[in-house]
Formats: C-alpha cells, sequence, structure tokens
C-alpha cells in the first residue's frame, strides 16, 4: 500500500509539474516527451447572433478533440463582458455551471437550446459582422483564443451547410 501511495502522489506531483511548465509556455512545438501530453483541442463555427441589448447575449461553437486526453472547459474571458459564464441547458432549463466536459477524440458542442457561453452586461452592443475575441480555458490544454463572427439573430450554425 505505501509503494501505490508513492507511485500516486509521484504521478500526482508529474501532472502538476506538466500543468504548470505547460502554462507557462504556448509554443507547442517544442513539446517534450510522451508524459506532458495535452489534449489536440480546435475550435470551429463559432458566432454570435446579434444582441437585442447590451444586457447579454450566447456565444456559440463547437470544439473537437482530437486527442485520447479528455479536458474541460472551465472559463471564458473577452473585452466584451466581465462576466462571461458558462452554461448548460437541461429539461429545457438554462444554469451557470463551473465546467463542460470535452471528451477524448469527441467534441462538445455549444448550441442554440443547449450548452453555450453567456456573456453578462456587455460594455457594448456589437453589430452583424463584427468580431469578438474570447479566451477559452481548459483545465488541461490551457488557453485558446478564438475570433466569434456576430450573425444575424436568426442564424442557426445547424442550417447553414443545408443546400
Amino acid at each position: 500500500m505505501n509503494r501505490r501511495t508513492t507511485r500516486t502522489l509521484a504521478a500526482a506531483l508529474s501532472l502538476t509539474a506538466a500543468l504548470a511548465i505547460s502554462g507557462c509556455s504556448s509554443d507547442s512545438a517544442d513539446s517534450s516527451g510522451a508524459d506532458g501530453e495535452k489534449p489536440e483541442l480546435t475550435v470551429s463555427g463559432a458566432f454570435m447572433p446579434e444582441p437585442v441589448n447590451d444586457k447579454m447575449a450566447g456565444a456559440f461553437m463547437v470544439i473537437k478533440n482530437g486527442s485520447k486526453i479528455a479536458d474541460k472547459l472551465t472559463g471564458v474571458t473577452s473585452p466584451l463582458s466581465d462576466d462571461l459564464q458558462i452554461h448548460e441547458t437541461k429539461d429545457q432549463k438554462m444554469q451557470q455551471v463551473q465546467s463542460l466536459d470535452v471528451p477524448a477524440n469527441g467534441e462538445l458542442k455549444l448550441a442554440r437550446g443547449g450548452d453555450h457561453v453567456m456573456f453578462m452586461g456587455l460594455k457594448n452592443k456589437p453589430a452583424v459582422g463584427d468580431k469578438v475575441t474570447v479566451e477559452l480555458r481548459f483545465e488541461k490544454a490551457g488557453p485558446v483564443k478564438v475570433e466569434v463572427e456576430v450573425k444575424e439573430r436568426t442564424y442557426n450554425a445547424e442550417n447553414s451547410n443545408a443546400h
């Protein structure tokens, strides 16, 4: 049992060190070895329907994880608002959560009527065609900057691919 405790402690310290080191460097070409692996996340289809007022807005996108390491979306920041929240929708009710899972070799879909990012108290009201900078924060992968395009209020990404 003492050996198991030592191994568990060593693994935890190794993970902590890897996260600390990875947080200091954004150059992924400088990765060192398989033990320091991080999730490979890509973001696509990011959009925000034009806000009706300057009180709130939603943002939607698809976060793909191309690795065998699961991750979590843990936070969002943007110059557009000081209060960004991660929301999940269950039983047609929206509620703020601390994080959302990004499964290994899978995706987290942030979509209308489902999980999404909520901007509360906008500093200004963006118009159709504007781009809003957002930084997504992940438990393991670190921060990812995304340009969110402001679309018409009726825009729906799932319908945009229809022919």
